[in-house]
């Protein structure tokens, strides 16, 4: 069974893989372990996780726009996210990272619920047709 979610392209192009949620905002430069490539700061919930090859489902960016880079980096070191969706509107360190490293990226500004995305669930994001396409059990 299946479910589909309305939203907005920023960064075209289109992945399928587990999704990785937090409702907490990521800076991907002072929060991210160069080493591992996970979170590192020990108060976000998504501490210890890897972004890899997940389709990250987060608010926005905060912190410096040198972020962008450090999402670049994550991908040219194969560790960056297949997709990522702004549950938030998008902001312009990540609209700027997923676009030098194309990353697929959609933003839902209307505040369509994200709650239904969970952690695990095998999503698809279709930027160019401006929809998420969410596995249920």
């Amino acid at each position: 069974m299946s479910f589909q979610i309305n939203c907005r392209r920023i960064v075209g192009g289109s992945s399928s893989g587990k999704a990785l949620v937090t409702k907490q905002p990521i800076n991907f430069l002072a929060m991210i372990d160069t080493i591992k490539y996970t979170i590192k700061d020990r108060n976000h919930e998504l501490y210890g996780k890897s972004m890899k090859d997940a389709i990250l489902v987060f608010p926005h960016a905060i912190g410096s726009s040198v972020g962008a880079y450090a999402i670049y980096s994550l991908k040219i070191n194969g560790a960056a996210p297949r997709a990522v969706v702004c549950s938030n509107k998008a902001d312009i360190i990540t609209a700027s990272g997923c676009a030098i490293s194309n990353i697929p990226l959609v933003d839902m500004p209307e505040k369509v619920s994200s709650s239904a995305i969970l952690t695990g669930l095998e999503i698809n994001v279709d930027a160019d047709n401006k929809k998420i396409v969410i596995q249920t059990v």
